[in-house]
C-alpha cells in the first residue's frame, strides 16, 4: 500500500504567518473590503433612556376630571342635554313608560316622550387639555330621589334644567342643591325655540337670588349646552375662589 505524505508547506519566516494558517489562507476578518463596497456600519450600542445625559421628554399631564350633575324634573331634557354634547356614546338607563305611570309620570302635553330614566345618564366632554367634564344625569321622578345623594358626591356643580311651562317640577332640584350647598346654574330649556315666560319672571317664580345664574339654552344644540356648562364651571370657580380667601 502506497503511503500518503502530507504536502510540504513552506517554512514560515521568523515573525511571519505560517502558510497553512487560517489567517494566511483566508485573510484577516479585519482587512479592508474589496474596492467599490462600503464597510458595514455597526449598530450603536444599547443605552437605556436617560443614559446619554439628555433628560427624557416629559409626557403631558392628563386633564383634570370634573364631575357635573345634570338635574331637574321629569321630562325637562336632561338625557337630551347629556347626549347633545358627550364625546362618547352616552350611557343611558331608559325604560319604556307603562300604564302604571299614568298620573305619576307626566312629561307635559308638548312632549312625545315614551321612555324615562330609571337610574342615571352618563357622558363626558373634554373642554381643553387640562379639563374634562364627566356628566351625570339624575332621574327626575321623586321615587328615585334616594339616588341623588350618591350622584352628588364629589360633584363640582350642577346644571338644573327647567321647562318654563312646568316650573313646579324643578322646585325639588333647586331645594336639594341649596340644602347641599352645591353651586348650581338654572338652565331654562327652550322647547321649540321659545319660552313660556321671560327669564325675569322665571327667576321670580323660582325664588332664586341674583347670585344664581339663570340662562336660556337649547338641550338639542351642542354649542348651546357647552355655553351653559361653562357658566356652571365659572360659578363653581367663583365659589372656590371666595372660599379660599376666607
Amino acid at each position: 500500500m502506497d503511503s500518503v505524505r502530507s504536502p510540504e508547506w513552506p517554512v514560515a519566516p521568523q515573525g511571519g504567518l505560517a502558510a497553512n494558517s487560517a489567517t494566511a489562507r483566508y485573510g484577516s476578518p479585519a482587512q479592508a473590503p474589496p474596492s467599490g463596497r462600503a464597510a458595514p456600519v455597526p449598530p450603536p450600542p444599547y443605552r437605556p433612556a436617560g443614559a446619554s445625559g439628555t433628560a427624557p421628554v416629559p409626557r403631558p399631564a392628563p386633564p383634570i376630571p370634573v364631575k357635573i350633575l345634570i338635574a331637574g324634573g321629569f321630562g325637562v331634557g336632561k338625557t337630551t342635554t347629556v347626549g347633545a354634547i358627550s364625546e362618547i356614546a352616552p350611557l343611558t338607563t331608559e325604560a319604556e313608560m307603562t300604564s302604571a305611570g299614568i298620573g305619576i309620570d307626566d312629561p307635559g302635553v308638548r312632549s312625545a316622550k315614551t321612555t324615562t330614566t330609571v337610574a342615571m345618564d352618563f357622558g363626558c366632554v373634554t373642554i381643553d387639555r387640562s379639563l374634562k367634564l364627566y356628566l351625570f344625569g339624575t332621574p327626575g321622578q321623586a321615587r328615585f330621589g334616594f339616588m341623588w345623594d350618591d350622584l352628588a358626591r364629589g360633584a363640582l356643580g350642577a346644571l338644573v334644567v327647567v321647562d318654563s311651562a312646568r316650573l313646579d317640577d324643578c322646585y325639588p332640584a333647586i331645594d336639594f342643591f341649596e340644602r347641599a350647598g352645591l353651586p348650581f346654574v338654572v338652565g331654562v330649556n327652550a322647547f321649540d325655540g321659545r319660552l313660556a315666560h321671560d327669564l325675569d319672571a322665571i327667576r321670580w317664580a323660582l325664588a332664586v337670588g341674583d347670585h344664581v345664574p339663570l340662562v336660556q339654552f337649547d338641550a338639542r344644540e351642542r354649542l348651546s349646552v357647552r355655553d351653559a356648562l361653562l357658566v356652571v364651571l365659572d360659578r363653581a370657580l367663583d365659589r372656590a375662589t371666595r372660599e379660599r380667601k376666607t
